[in-house]
């Protein structure tokens, strides 16, 4: 029986599932490259390391296997199976059918090739909802519907807490076709619950558009128990290399025209790529499951199958981001001269933290960076949030982020760097 968070710190079968760190770096080429050595990297939510497994199956798909995929010679077989097996499991991980998954470039081109499938699915007068909590790639793209004559109506954010309020939804899906949000904004970094958002939404008759970029790095969700239409997220996010990541379940997909070539509009995994696959970076996503295996295996637990696999190591990642992130949160919610954007509880956020303060975000990561203290200060593409609670996108917040491969030693470090710099 997998375990849902809150029962985490109560259960005594976390302690089985507790990763080790030294297990877990080893998988990792970054943390034995000797350039990288002195880095303390809290810039995860920009893009992770990637997985061993990840550069290990690019560099043997180019080394041998590049060449057109899907014909019947050797090379060109097995390429193929390779493409095939990465969707297979990763499909297989998010609870989803094998045909609903598909590749793009990135995140932020699939949504824009999506939201050009609803410009023609979608009528003038009809209305969509989006929030200001997002990041400008599941939004962009949906608000300049309103050059087609949809209706685009704002879910808006708590100025003070960056929340969103689940109670304001009702009114705003009245009548409305489809709602974009995000599973964690990367500013933000609360997580919304998608499951009864996305329940709300269809008993009001709208489809459901999920940004899960800022999320899936913490522990790849079941799309199938979540219950969003649509969930899209970025590979190398996820310990991978650039891809984005699209899943459209059937019902939907089946319904919106075609963005492909036109004979390969009856394959649902096509239907939203118009551009040609990238055969070696798909091929190597299959070693973000790879991955998600050898964690399991880590944990010595009994055998089960890849969709619970993969939530186990959800829910181990988690645990270990939670415990991670709780000594920075007291840190910073012991000074009064930052603001720190989110939710307060560790539990209640992805383990991103964005910090306001007199100076400006790029600044103050730039005297971060001589501590060894690798992060990052703007706006991170979402002007909209930070606008909404006060905040100069121009001056920016310094972000600091984390994963499960982040140490202890490393937040230690950067609190004293902080410290001192403050």
């Amino acid at each position: 029986m997998l375990l849902h968070l809150d029962d985490i710190a109560l259960s005594p079968f976390i302690a089985r599932m507790t990763l080790d760190l030294d297990i877990v770096r080893s998988y990792f080429p970054a943390f034995s490259e000797p350039s990288l050595h002195d880095l303390a990297f809290f810039e995860n939510a920009g893009g992770s390391f990637p997985c061993r497994f990840v550069t290990e199956r690019l560099e043997r798909f180019y080394r041998e296997r590049k060449v057109q995929p899907y014909s019947p010679y050797e090379a060109s077989r097995v390429a193929g199976e390779e493409m095939d097996e990465a969707r297979m499991r990763l499909a297989a991980v998010m609870g989803v059918d094998e045909d609903e998954l598909s590749f793009g470039p990135s995140t932020t081109q699939n949504v824009y090739v999506l939201a050009n499938a609803f410009r023609t699915f979608l009528k003038p007068g009809d209305a969509i909802v989006v929030t200001n909590q997002d990041h400008e790639a599941n939004t962009g793209a949906w608000r300049r519907l309103a050059d087609e004559g949809i209706i685009v109506r704002e879910w808006k954010l708590d100025q003070a807490t960056g929340h969103l309020n689940i109670d304001l939804l009702p009114e705003l899906l009245d009548g409305a076709k489809l709602l974009c949000f995000p599973h964690c904004s990367n500013v933000v970094a609360e997580i919304n619950d998608v499951a009864a958002i996305a329940k709300i939404a269809h008993d009001a008759g709208a489809y459901v558009c999920v940004d899960g970029v800022s999320y899936a790095p913490h522990g790849i969700p079941n799309v199938g128990k979540l219950g969003a239409d649509i969930y899209m997220f970025s590979t190398y996010k996820t310990y991978g290399p650039h891809q984005g990541i699209m899943v459209v379940r059937r019902a939907l997909a089946e319904r919106l025209p075609n963005q492909g070539h036109g004979f390969n509009g009856a394959m649902l995994h096509k239907k939203f790529t118009p551009a040609g696959d990238d055969h070696a970076q798909i091929a190597a996503c299959a070693g973000m499951v790879d991955y998600i295996d050898a964690l399991y295996a880590s944990l010595k637990l009994d055998h089960v199958d890849l969709p619970s696999r993969a939530e186990v190591v959800h829910d181990a990642m988690r645990a270990r981001e939670i415990a991670l992130t709780e000594p920075l949160m007291d840190f910073l919610k012991n000074r009064n001269d930052v603001r720190l954007i989110g939710p307060m509880e560790a539990s209640a956020r992805a383990p991103t933290i964005a910090i306001h303060c007199d100076r400006p975000g790029l600044d103050v990561a730039t005297t971060l960076a001589p501590h060894g203290i690798g992060a990052y200060g703007g706006d991170f593409y979402a002007p909209r949030p930070l606008e909404a609670m006060g905040i100069d996108p121009e001056h920016g917040v310094l972000r600091v982020s984390m994963t499960h491969y982040t140490s202890e030693s490393e937040v230690d470090r950067l609190i004293s760097a902080l410290d001192h710099i403050l």
